[in-house]
């Protein structure tokens, strides 16, 4: 563990979707995690104790709501409401990954917005803040009436990059028009310039890759997006810069989500390396060689020490800014 932290009413709690990054978090953070116990009822309904006082006590849930999303979601409101009744001062959510996300507005009629029921859910369950990474649309911030604190993972993909040489003579490609500034935020990091692939999807998650917008000649490219699901885009995409004269091809995103065929659709296609986060812990069946994973542990830990000091979050970026752009 770091050095101790020095406030005994900050305590923070790991629910069940990412247990390995809960236990980072809270060694960066300087505190044990809390003592709590998960458990389901015989017809599989949830069952949460928690094993200690936190009366008065500023309290950090670390939870995805990755696979199995439902209950994950679940055992999250469970544990909010257990915290509201038990008498925490605040209690905060720390959401590495936001399910549900996707769902961010009516594309077809009598579509729900499902992003903000889940924002609706949290609210009314009791929640005083949410900490987020990477949100599909940064609008979901405005389905909270709560503050939502809303980190980057691209300074740390970046970092890694340029630690392995590879953001020399690159490209950052953007998968879509809507990931532009995704895109330009890491470029800006890796001072290279962008390209964009244009493609229609015609239904989710089946994508058909147009053309390129950009000049990817004898190029290493690195293409970035939030998430990483079934791989269809990110694989279609790595092919057609191949044919357009790349010289290698990268993917990054902040959520491995691999869902279905993704881990064959990578296996077989021409990506050299695929870069994540841990915002979504990766079982050992999705851990292929291709795959490297960047922890987000320390700038969550970081935000944590800085909400609760009653500190800005927003130097955090800079600070990321100025070290990745001197080495």
């Amino acid at each position: 563990m770091k050095q101790k932290y020095f406030d005994p009413n900050l305590k923070i709690f790991s629910l069940s979707s990412n247990r390995p990054l809960a236990e980072k978090i809270a060694d960066e953070v300087g505190v044990e995690l809390g003592k709590l116990s998960v458990d389901r009822f015989s017809d599989g309904e949830i069952q949460i104790n928690i094993e200690e006082s936190i009366r008065g006590d500023n309290v950090y849930i670390i939870q995805s709501t990755s696979a199995p999303v439902n209950d994950n979601l679940m055992e999250l409101l469970i544990m909010i409401d257990a915290l509201r009744r038990a008498s925490a001062k605040t209690i905060n959510v720390v959401m590495p990954y936001y399910g549900y996300a996707r769902q961010d507005r009516k594309a077809r009629s009598r579509e729900p917005i499902t992003a903000k029921l889940v924002a609706n859910m949290l609210q009314n369950s009791g929640v005083d803040r949410v900490i987020a990474l990477d949100l599909h649309a940064a609008q979901i911030q405005g389905f909270f009436d709560i503050p939502v604190d809303h980190l980057m993972g691209a300074p740390l993909l970046a970092d890694y990059f340029i630690k392995q040489g590879v953001a020399k003579d690159a490209v950052v490609i953007s998968p879509d028009h809507g990931g532009v500034v995704r895109a330009r935020a890491l470029a800006e990091f890796l001072k290279a310039p962008i390209a964009i692939i244009d493609k229609r999807r015609p239904k989710a998650n089946v994508a058909k890759i147009m053309h390129i917008i950009g000049n990817v000649q004898g190029k290493k490219c690195i293409m970035i997006d939030d998430m990483i699901d079934t791989a269809g885009t990110i694989t279609l995409g790595s092919k057609a810069l191949m044919e357009a004269g790349a010289t290698e091809v990268y993917a990054s995103c902040t959520h491995a989500v691999l869902s279905g065929p993704a881990i064959e659709r990578l296996e077989d296609s021409p990506i050299k390396e695929v870069v994540v986060t841990d915002s979504i812990q990766l079982p050992k069946e999705k851990q292929i060689a291709k795959i490297k994973q960047v922890s987000v542990a320390p700038l969550i830990a970081d935000a944590i020490k800085r909400i609760n000091e009653n500190r800005p979050v927003s130097p955090l970026f800079k600070n990321l800014f100025d070290k990745v752009s001197k080495e």
